[in-house]
């Protein structure tokens, strides 16, 4: 038989909450810059995350996390200054990101309202997407085909209800049925090729 060991400071009751840590700008910073390190972010996305990173450090304290609201402020502030957050190229890069990845506009659109991205800087990386040559929501729809084996990428025939399904999918995607319909109608990946150059 095991012996019991008793808890230290084990008494009647609940535990009692231990008081929460501190929140400093060196520690914000800490925070930040390890996010940073990580993920590209807009400002707005970088302020809510050492928000809910102050909520879980400080608890139900108030104070502590009205506190550390201006810190934060002055932290993206310096770092927009300093260039480390860029709106305007952040959305740049996740919308190019986003057609190869297969995302309709309006998704990407999307994504970028999401993560905080003001309305000038989205309209922007969309606008910039629609300069290129190629048609952006037809090149993505392209890329969705290739990921999902739709359309031109499908290893068998296809039967009616299967392409009900993949134009379900593409509309669910945010593309819309035209953009869909010209993506499946191609035989093969070199006659979407083709489409893309046009």
């Amino acid at each position: 038989m095991v012996p019991m060991v008793a808890k230290r400071n084990a008494g009647p009751g609940p535990p009692r909450p231990r008081d929460p840590a501190p929140v400093e700008p060196g520690l914000l910073e800490k925070w930040a810059l390890a996010y940073l390190d990580r993920y590209a972010s807009s400002a707005e996305n970088l302020r809510r995350v050492l928000l809910r990173r102050v909520r879980r450090r400080a608890g139900d304290d108030a104070e502590a996390r009205r506190g550390a609201a201006p810190m934060i402020d002055g932290l993206i502030d310096r770092y927009r200054n300093a260039g480390l957050l860029d709106d305007a190229a952040y959305a740049a890069g996740r919308a190019r990101s986003g057609v190869v990845r297969g995302r309709s506009m309006r998704r990407i659109a999307a994504g970028l309202r999401a993560k905080g991205v003001g309305a000038e800087d989205t309209a922007a990386a969309v606008a910039a997407l629609l300069h290129d040559r190629v048609d952006p929501d037809l090149a993505a729809a392209a890329a969705f085909a290739r990921r999902r084996r739709f359309g031109p990428f499908r290893s068998e025939h296809a039967e009616p209800a299967d392409r009900r399904r993949e134009l379900a999918a593409f509309a669910r995607a945010g593309f819309d049925r035209r953009t869909a319909e010209r993506v499946l109608g191609c035989a093969d990946p070199d006659a979407l090729a083709a489409l893309l150059a046009e």
